[in-house]
Protein backbone atom coordinates (compact mmCIF):
# COMPACT_ATOMS: atom_id res chain seq x y z
CA UNK A 1 0.00 0.00 0.00
CA UNK A 2 1.15 3.37 -0.95
CA UNK A 3 1.24 6.17 1.23
CA UNK A 4 -1.33 7.67 -1.22
CA UNK A 5 -3.64 4.94 -0.48
CA UNK A 6 -2.34 5.17 3.28
CA UNK A 7 -3.72 8.59 3.73
CA UNK A 8 -6.97 7.53 1.90
CA UNK A 9 -7.56 4.22 3.92
CA UNK A 10 -6.90 6.55 7.26
CA UNK A 11 -9.16 9.27 5.86
CA UNK A 12 -11.96 6.62 5.18
CA UNK A 13 -11.59 5.17 9.00
CA UNK A 14 -11.52 8.72 10.46
CA UNK A 15 -14.68 9.76 8.55
CA UNK A 16 -16.10 6.03 9.72
CA UNK A 17 -15.66 7.40 13.49
CA UNK A 18 -17.20 10.33 12.50
CA UNK A 19 -20.35 8.20 11.86
CA UNK A 20 -19.88 6.54 14.41
CA UNK A 21 -19.95 9.35 16.49
CA UNK A 22 -22.92 11.18 14.15
CA UNK A 23 -24.91 7.98 15.41
CA UNK A 24 -24.40 8.86 19.80
CA UNK A 25 -24.87 12.00 18.41
CA UNK A 26 -28.45 11.57 17.14
CA UNK A 27 -29.32 9.07 20.02
CA UNK A 28 -28.64 11.80 22.36
CA UNK A 29 -30.53 14.38 20.30
CA UNK A 30 -33.51 12.24 20.42
CA UNK A 31 -32.99 10.56 23.97
CA UNK A 32 -33.21 14.78 24.47
CA UNK A 33 -36.51 15.54 22.72
CA UNK A 34 -37.88 12.93 24.80
CA UNK A 35 -36.78 14.50 28.22
CA UNK A 36 -37.61 18.08 26.69
CA UNK A 37 -40.93 16.62 25.49
CA UNK A 38 -41.43 15.11 29.26
CA UNK A 39 -40.98 18.07 31.16
CA UNK A 40 -43.18 19.69 29.40
CA UNK A 41 -46.15 17.95 29.50
CA UNK A 42 -45.51 16.04 32.64
CA UNK A 43 -44.04 18.81 34.94
CA UNK A 44 -44.30 21.77 32.97
CA UNK A 45 -41.39 23.00 32.51
CA UNK A 46 -38.75 23.98 29.80
CA UNK A 47 -35.33 22.65 29.77
CA UNK A 48 -34.02 25.13 27.12
CA UNK A 49 -30.14 23.81 27.91
CA UNK A 50 -31.71 20.27 26.58
CA UNK A 51 -33.21 22.26 23.35
CA UNK A 52 -29.76 23.44 22.79
CA UNK A 53 -27.59 20.54 23.54
CA UNK A 54 -29.67 18.68 20.74
CA UNK A 55 -29.09 21.20 18.25
CA UNK A 56 -25.35 20.62 19.10
CA UNK A 57 -26.29 17.17 18.51
CA UNK A 58 -28.11 17.44 15.18
CA UNK A 59 -25.00 19.76 13.98
CA UNK A 60 -22.56 17.26 14.70
CA UNK A 61 -24.28 14.49 13.45
CA UNK A 62 -24.29 16.09 9.95
CA UNK A 63 -20.95 17.49 9.84
CA UNK A 64 -18.99 14.50 11.29
CA UNK A 65 -20.98 12.16 8.62
CA UNK A 66 -20.55 14.50 5.44
CA UNK A 67 -16.99 13.52 4.70
CA UNK A 68 -17.98 9.59 4.98
CA UNK A 69 -20.78 9.71 2.45
CA UNK A 70 -18.42 12.34 0.24
CA UNK A 71 -15.71 9.95 0.08
CA UNK A 72 -18.41 7.25 -0.49
CA UNK A 73 -19.40 9.47 -3.29
CA UNK A 74 -23.27 9.21 -1.28
CA UNK A 75 -23.70 13.20 -1.07
CA UNK A 76 -25.96 13.11 -4.19
CA UNK A 77 -27.27 9.58 -4.89
CA UNK A 78 -28.83 10.22 -8.59
CA UNK A 79 -27.25 8.46 -11.09
CA UNK A 80 -29.12 8.84 -14.10
CA UNK A 81 -26.82 11.18 -16.12
CA UNK A 82 -23.27 9.07 -14.80
CA UNK A 83 -24.86 5.67 -15.53
CA UNK A 84 -25.67 7.09 -19.51
CA UNK A 85 -22.37 8.48 -20.35
CA UNK A 86 -19.72 6.81 -21.73
CA UNK A 87 -16.59 6.02 -18.66
CA UNK A 88 -14.57 8.74 -19.71
CA UNK A 89 -17.58 11.29 -18.86
CA UNK A 90 -18.76 9.55 -16.34
CA UNK A 91 -15.31 10.07 -14.62
CA UNK A 92 -15.32 13.65 -15.35
CA UNK A 93 -18.50 14.04 -13.82
CA UNK A 94 -17.76 12.52 -10.91
CA UNK A 95 -14.24 14.87 -10.84
CA UNK A 96 -16.28 17.60 -11.41
CA UNK A 97 -18.32 16.45 -8.31
CA UNK A 98 -15.85 16.24 -6.20
CA UNK A 99 -14.26 19.82 -7.31
CA UNK A 100 -17.44 21.42 -6.27
CA UNK A 101 -17.47 19.30 -3.11
CA UNK A 102 -13.89 20.71 -2.44
CA UNK A 103 -14.86 24.37 -3.01
CA UNK A 104 -17.91 23.95 -1.12
CA UNK A 105 -15.99 22.95 2.03
CA UNK A 106 -13.00 25.81 1.40
CA UNK A 107 -15.79 28.21 1.33
CA UNK A 108 -17.03 26.99 4.97
CA UNK A 109 -13.96 26.89 6.00
CA UNK A 110 -13.32 30.46 5.27
CA UNK A 111 -16.66 31.39 6.77
CA UNK A 112 -15.49 29.96 10.30
CA UNK A 113 -12.41 31.71 9.83
CA UNK A 114 -14.18 35.25 9.52
CA UNK A 115 -17.22 33.78 12.11
CA UNK A 116 -15.55 31.79 15.28
CA UNK A 117 -12.77 34.56 15.90
CA UNK A 118 -15.52 37.19 16.65
CA UNK A 119 -18.54 35.12 17.73
CA UNK A 120 -16.66 32.12 18.98
CA UNK A 121 -16.09 33.98 22.55
CA UNK A 122 -19.57 34.77 22.83
CA UNK A 123 -21.44 31.90 25.45
CA UNK A 124 -24.59 29.93 24.33
CA UNK A 125 -27.44 31.23 25.59
CA UNK A 126 -28.94 27.81 27.89
CA UNK A 127 -25.63 25.82 28.36
CA UNK A 128 -23.22 29.23 28.49
CA UNK A 129 -20.83 27.15 26.77
CA UNK A 130 -18.57 29.28 23.78
CA UNK A 131 -19.98 29.57 20.54
CA UNK A 132 -16.38 27.98 19.25
CA UNK A 133 -16.69 25.24 21.36
CA UNK A 134 -20.51 24.89 20.00
CA UNK A 135 -19.34 24.87 16.42
CA UNK A 136 -16.25 23.10 16.90
CA UNK A 137 -17.70 19.92 15.58
CA UNK A 138 -18.87 21.11 11.79
CA UNK A 139 -15.06 22.99 11.77
CA UNK A 140 -13.89 19.44 12.66
CA UNK A 141 -16.36 17.87 9.91
CA UNK A 142 -15.85 20.83 7.38
CA UNK A 143 -12.08 19.95 7.66
CA UNK A 144 -12.26 16.17 7.12
CA UNK A 145 -14.44 17.03 3.93
CA UNK A 146 -11.72 19.51 2.54
CA UNK A 147 -9.35 16.85 2.83
CA UNK A 148 -11.64 14.22 1.57
CA UNK A 149 -12.33 16.04 -1.40
CA UNK A 150 -8.88 16.81 -2.19
CA UNK A 151 -7.70 13.93 -1.18
CA UNK A 152 -10.36 12.08 -3.99
CA UNK A 153 -9.86 14.88 -6.63
CA UNK A 154 -5.78 14.41 -6.61
CA UNK A 155 -6.04 10.75 -7.00
CA UNK A 156 -9.09 11.21 -10.04
CA UNK A 157 -6.37 13.78 -11.77
CA UNK A 158 -3.66 10.87 -11.11
CA UNK A 159 -5.56 8.37 -13.14
CA UNK A 160 -7.75 6.74 -10.39
CA UNK A 161 -11.78 6.13 -11.13
CA UNK A 162 -13.53 7.92 -8.71
CA UNK A 163 -15.90 5.20 -8.31
CA UNK A 164 -13.43 3.13 -6.74
CA UNK A 165 -14.32 2.07 -3.15
CA UNK A 166 -13.18 4.77 -0.70
CA UNK A 167 -10.42 3.50 1.45
CA UNK A 168 -10.41 0.37 0.70
CA UNK A 169 -7.84 -2.21 -0.84
CA UNK A 170 -9.25 -5.12 -1.64
CA UNK A 171 -11.76 -3.37 -4.23
CA UNK A 172 -14.84 -4.74 -2.36
CA UNK A 173 -17.57 -1.63 -1.05
CA UNK A 174 -16.54 0.06 1.95
CA UNK A 175 -17.99 -1.55 5.36
CA UNK A 176 -20.97 0.26 6.26
CA UNK A 177 -20.77 1.51 10.04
Amino acid sequence: MGPARRETHLLARVGDWGVRLGLVLLSLAAALVVVQVAARNFFDTGLPWADELARFSCIGLVFLSVPALAGRQSLVAVTLLPDMLPPRAARMLALLGDLATLAFAALLLWSFAEFLPRAGKFLTPAMRVPNWVYYSLALAGSLLLALVALDRTLAALRGADPSDPYGDDTGSAPRQP
